[in-house]
């Protein structure tokens, strides 16, 4: 096998969090000149799950992403390369990735019934039929900070928060979350900047109560899921 495919995942992990980037700003704003920036921040964010998971994946081996590998014939005398896969294999599909991934590292993906809900809307606005009456920026940021959010902080330390192509970061998006109340993660960026943060509403509601618990937590230097 190519040595240089021991590494691929370190550049999945980085392809995968710039498409991440792209649907946070797509599905939280919004721009009148780019009318189809929801719908398509509900690909960028399919796609950015469906990396991400490889790139977990590909850490233990980057074989173990691959649904078909090339046959014997015609790959060359030094083995599987990049070429080779490239022309001849086959990744995993989306729907069939939490098994793959359960199978191979031993960990499960929160929320699998919203994850494959998710690939059947992705499926539909991929095949032009945008469905009537769905709010599509609220089912990507559920998407991202209910599956994605949790993912990536189990694997690599990342926050869903922190990427997002809008130079102001989380100064924009974490007002958003909060009028939408979807949880998110709070990270060390979150926390420099909840000074301003201001939830809408007096009551003590549920989400309320969980993102100020988080937001304590962080402030003691308890981030993440295991805060």
């Amino acid at each position: 096998m190519d040595p240089n495919l021991r590494n691929v995942y370190k550049h999945m992990i980085g392809l995968g969090l710039g498409a991440l980037a792209h649907a946070n700003a797509h599905a939280a704003y919004w721009d009148y000149e780019a009318p189809y920036w929801a719908e398509l921040s509900v690909l960028q964010a399919a796609h950015a799950a469906e990396i991400l998971i490889k790139a977990r994946i590909a850490q233990e081996h980057p074989l173990l992403i691959f649904e078909k590998l090339p046959g014997y014939d015609g790959v060359s005398e030094t083995g599987l390369n990049f070429r080779s896969l490239i022309e001849k294999g086959r990744t995993v599909d989306y729907r069939d990735l939490p098994d793959r991934l359960w199978s191979t590292t031993g960990m499960k993906i929160d929320h699998p019934d919203i994850y494959q809900s998710y690939g059947r809307l992705r499926n539909a606005i991929q095949h032009f039929a945008i469905p009537e009456g769905e709010d599509m920026s609220h089912r990507v940021l559920e998407f991202i900070f209910k599956v994605i959010d949790p993912f990536i902080n189990r694997c690599w330390k990342h926050f869903a928060i922190d990427h997002n192509e809008d130079t102001e970061g989380v100064v924009y998006l974490v007002p958003v979350l909060i009028k939408r109340q979807i949880e998110f993660l709070v990270s060390p960026e979150v926390i420099k900047q909840t000074q301003w943060i201001d939830f809408p509403w007096d009551d003590d509601s549920p989400y309320r109560r969980t993102m100020q618990e988080r937001i304590e937590a962080a402030r003691s230097g308890r981030y993440g899921v295991n805060a």
